[in-house]
């Protein structure tokens, strides 16, 4: 009989949930944003009063904020406890860096939640400080300034810097010059960091971030050549801040350690000549996609403490060894930060790739490969369905010829394929029963697999998931208490045959155990962990808009709506795109239309679809 643990191995939650998504006994997921310790709540108990109220339509995204606080928390907790047990001799900083999630709401959800512990803000270009300047941050939070610099971002650092505690990290050698003229002209003296290139890499997709074909970052020489210049210019006291990245989503921690050596002795070289406050580890922790603790590209094979545990050690080994104070250390865990807190929950509007409920007359003057295939399936069973099935393999090619030729008409082809297919779904069973797991019968599998249509945009709200080949974890949020029998995929509504959900978490990967559809009840899907980077590189394809939000909390007395965000109509998505919908449309309907009171129906009807959402609002019903 199957029961919940066994949905809960299949799709890998306990893997990638890790403590904030768990089934419930009645069959349905649940959220803890504080891992059990501040209260439960049932994914589907939000989706029937979001229903119940018509507060929006689906597809919506969530956001769990207090998911935030807890990831800011727990990584925050991981470095002092390494601290604590190794007698490091420095802090600890957390920076937030803003290319992950730009979105105001989430940005404002982490200076808040991160206020008691000083969590900073890392950023890479003007509107970036911009954004971060905005946001009210504490006198002690630090504000990161990487990426390229024109003199426009300098100058604007410099004058803030005064009031914030901004660095401005030199990422390539011939900003420090650059930054002398503007901090000479408008008499403000820098806080400075250098970025330093190193010769270790990381590890996973991002691995080309680092080593020496990084794009930035100082060679030793640099560092060097930027250290006699500030001393110079009587600025090496504003050297405050070593810092480095080897990339995003580090998969394995023996890449962590390498880069940690390399890292800290340089750190220690330059603290022996200034007076260096922070050590900078950039960002790289990662994040289990796919809940299997491997160094592959959507997991790692290291946990948060282990990660903090060596970055500690390492560091106060060197120190101790080159007799120099233990700096602080600053990471910029964003992703790590980000990722759980939001999920895309989306309806199953139809399906594709099925046969069910047609079936094949019989007539006189069928062909003999019509009769041959049906004998094929009337007489298979667990010794023979190998054979058979290579049997109708060949009768369909003959059919293909004699319709190629024609020979046959439609009507013929149609039997066939109908035939073939009831022979290929017998024969997988056969093979299941069989525990057949050859080439040939795992090909069959896919042949037979359903797609699923689902009411969302892959290059909208998964973008990764297209561009990268990221995984993120997808699974039914109801009915988890029943066995899922039908294996698929599931297809966006974009107009292009990339958009389709392929690679899955848990036991299947190539395929998402999937449910029969009920002709009286919605059926939901999740994606999960899309909290950081997909909300700002999602696109418009196909003018399909950014998703309803909304934000969730939860307490132990029970959870309530924070916020509702709307999602974009259709008529935003085209002014975004410079089209005069009004102007436009009343034109066609003026030439379209007879007569005034059709206009007028159609200009009705035209303001009503500008209005709407632009996903779908129904899904496909067959009968």
């Amino acid at each position: 009989m199957w029961t919940i643990d066994d949905s809960a191995s299949l799709y890998g939650v306990e893997g990638w949930g890790n403590g904030y998504f768990t089934i419930n006994d009645a069959g349905n997921l649940t959220v803890s944003p504080r891992k059990g310790n501040g209260g439960t709540v049932e994914v589907m108990e939000i989706v029937d009063r979001i229903n119940e109220g018509g507060v929006v339509s689906f597809p919506i995204l969530f956001r769990f904020p207090q998911i935030i606080e807890d990831r800011l928390e727990e990584i925050n907790g991981a470095f002092l406890a390494s601290m604590e047990e190794l007698e490091y001799g420095g802090g600890y900083r957390l920076v937030f860096p803003m290319k992950v999630n730009q979105r105001k709401e989430v940005v404002e959800y982490i200076v808040k939640g991160g206020e008691r512990l000083n969590v900073g803000l890392e950023v890479g270009t003007k509107a970036e400080l911009l954004a971060a300047l905005s946001l009210g941050l504490g006198p002690d939070a630090l504000i990161v300034c990487n990426g390229y610099k024109d003199q426009d971002y300098l100058k604007l650092a410099l004058t803030f810097g005064e009031s914030s505690k901004i660095v401005i990290v030199i990422d390539i050698f011939e900003e420090i010059f650059d930054l002398l003229r503007c901090s000479k002209e408008l008499g403000i003296k820098p806080r400075l960091g250098l970025r330093t290139k190193l010769f270790s890499r990381g590890s996973g997709r991002w691995e080309e971030s680092g080593g020496e074909l990084s794009k930035f970052g100082l060679s030793t020489a640099e560092i060097l050549e930027s250290i006699r210049i500030l001393s110079e210019n009587g600025m090496i006291d504003r050297l405050e801040m070593l810092h480095f990245h080897i990339g995003s989503q580090i998969t394995d921690i023996r890449k962590i350690k390498i880069a940690m050596n390399e890292a800290a002795r340089i750190y220690a070289k330059v603290r022996k000549v200034a007076e260096v406050e922070y050590f900078n580890v950039g960002g790289g922790l990662s994040v289990d996609y796919d809940g299997s603790k491997t160094p592959t590209p959507a997991s790692a094979n290291y946990t948060l403490q282990e990660y903090s545990n060596d970055i500690v050690y390492t560091l106060q080994r060197t120190c101790d060894e080159e007799e120099v104070p233990c700096p602080t250390i600053v990471s910029e865990s964003g992703r790590a930060i980000a990722a759980y807190h939001s999920f895309l929950a989306f309806k199953v509007i139809g399906k594709k790739n099925s046969k069910e409920g047609l079936e094949v007359v019989p007539a006189e003057d069928d062909p003999v490969q019509i009769e041959d295939m049906r004998q094929a399936l009337d007489n298979m069973d667990l010794e023979n369905y190998a054979e058979f099935y290579h049997d109708a393999l060949h009768y369909r090619e003959e059919l293909f010829d004699a319709f190629n030729l024609g020979n046959i008409g439609l009507e013929e082809r149609s039997k066939g394929d109908l035939l073939f297919w009831k022979v290929c779904q017998k024969a997988a069973s056969f093979a299941k029963a069989d525990e057949n797991d050859s080439e040939e019968f795992e090909s069959l599998k896919k042949l037979l697999s359903k797609k699923y249509i689902g009411n969302f945009s892959l290059f909208q709200s998964v973008p990764d998931m297209w561009g990268v080949q990221q995984i993120f974890p997808t699974m039914p949020l109801h009915r988890l208490g029943e066995e899922p029998t039908v294996r698929g995929t599931i297809a966006d509504i974009t107009c292009d045959s990339d958009g389709e959900i392929r690679s899955f978490a848990g036991e299947n990967s190539d395929f998402l155990a999937l449910h029969h559809l009920l002709a009286d009840e919605d059926y939901y899907l999740g994606t999960f962990l899309l909290g950081a980077y997909q909300d700002t590189l999602g696109d418009f394809h196909n003018l399909l808009g950014c998703v309803n939000e909304v934000h969730i909390k939860v307490d132990d007395g029970g959870w309530r709506i924070a916020k509702v965000v709307q999602g974009d109509a259709c008529g935003k998505l085209l002014r975004f795109f410079n089209y005069e919908t009004e102007e436009g449309l009343g034109e066609t309907a003026s030439r379209c239309c007879a007569d005034q009171a059709e206009r007028e129906r159609a200009m009705g009807m035209i303001r009503k679809a500008l209005g709407e959402y632009s996903y779908f609002k129904n899904r496909y019903l067959r009968g």
